[in-house]
This record gives C-alpha cells, structure tokens and sequence, in this order.
C-alpha cells in the first residue's frame, strides 16, 4: 500500500475500508459488488480494501472478528461497521449520508 491508511481514512470524503482474506468465500462475493459500487462512487467517495491476514495491526486496532468486514470512514473515525456481505443499495444508502 503507497498510501499511508491513516492518512486515508482522515480525508472528508467517505472511505469504505473492506477488510477480507484470500481464502474467505463471502469476501469473494462481496469483491464484484465493491468493485461495482467504487465505479459509482468515484469522486464522491473512495472503496479501499485491506487484507485482515497481512495487516493483523490494523484489523486487531479496529476490532475486526470476521470477514468480510466494512468499515466505514469520515476524517478518520468510524461512522458505520458491519460483517458479512452487504448489497450495493445497502451501501450506497450508507454512504449517501456521509457525502
């Protein structure tokens, strides 16, 4: 990661933090909707993803017990978390609130 996470998630936009793993089924499926959902919202807000298994540190600081976990953040605190598979109309409710 070239970019420092502090660094991104103290930004005024909206920063969507998808913490999945390699080996996880359900962050697989969560991957074509993010992926979708970053298209729409580019500009506006951004859709990151952090890998829970090789940034241990930051997914034990931010309280993360399962993946997929979102997370979502406005200059640097967290406004919004959940586990498991969101839909695109899901988030993007969540985050039309924080734009």
């Amino acid at each position: 990661m070239k970019e420092n996470f502090k660094d991104i998630i103290n930004s005024d936009q909206p920063v969507l933090v998808d913490f999945y793993a390699d080996w996880c089924s359900p962050c697989h499926a969560q991957a074509p909707i993010l992926k979708e959902l970053a298209n729409e919202i580019r500009g506006k807000a951004r859709v990151i993803k952090i890998d829970a298994d090789k940034n241990q540190p930051i997914a034990q600081q931010y309280q993360v017990r399962s993946i997929p976990t979102l997370i979502l953040f406005k200059n640097g605190q967290t406004v919004w978390k959940q586990s498991g598979v969101a839909t695109k109309q899901q988030l993007l409710g969540i985050i039309n609130q924080y734009i």
